[in-house]
């Protein structure tokens, strides 16, 4: 009977621990938006910064491609050439392939890196309109039912 309630209060080897949490990279980032920060969302392993409804910044600092590491400036390629002005370390994101991308990047292995992002920080804080975009709404999915795409059935009126 005793090991049949060792065995109960034993926990199975098969549950998983929780991972501990992943601390949000490049913490003085945070602290300068801080005011104006209305949002913090973990997307692809990295971390969305939204100031309103537009996506800001992402901070990205991953084992997986660390050429890509550092925070990402949610912009168009219309601004490219004037942001690359301001910051000489800025460049497309290569995980997205070749060419320029809407993504640019101030890399976390610059000479400049927090140099370069106190000022990205300072462009958001004045509401530049180069830094942040509007994210497209998410596709709502149509609800199923055994395979079945759900009908509205039609009502008579007499």
């Amino acid at each position: 009977m005793a090991s049949l309630l060792f065995l109960l209060m034993k926990k199975p080897n098969f549950i998983k621990k929780p991972k501990p949490k992943k601390q949000i990279p490049f913490s003085f980032v945070l602290d300068a938006l801080e005011r104006v920060i209305t949002e913090i969302k973990p997307m692809f392993g990295c971390y969305a910064i939204y100031v309103g409804p537009k996506i800001a910044l992402i901070l990205r600092d991953r084992e997986d491609n660390p050429q890509d590491n550092g925070v990402w400036l949610a912009t168009s390629a219309e601004h490219h050439s004037s942001l690359a002005n301001e910051f000489s370390s800025m460049r497309s994101i290569e995980i997205f392939g070749p060419g320029p991308t809407s993504w640019q990047v101030l890399p976390a292995n610059s000479h400049d890196f927090e140099e370069a992002v106190d000022r990205a920080c300072q462009l958001v804080l004045r509401g530049d309109q180069r830094i942040g975009k509007v994210p497209k709404p998410k596709k709502i999915k149509k609800p199923k039912i055994s395979g079945q795409t759900l009908k509205k059935s039609k009502s008579r009126s007499d």
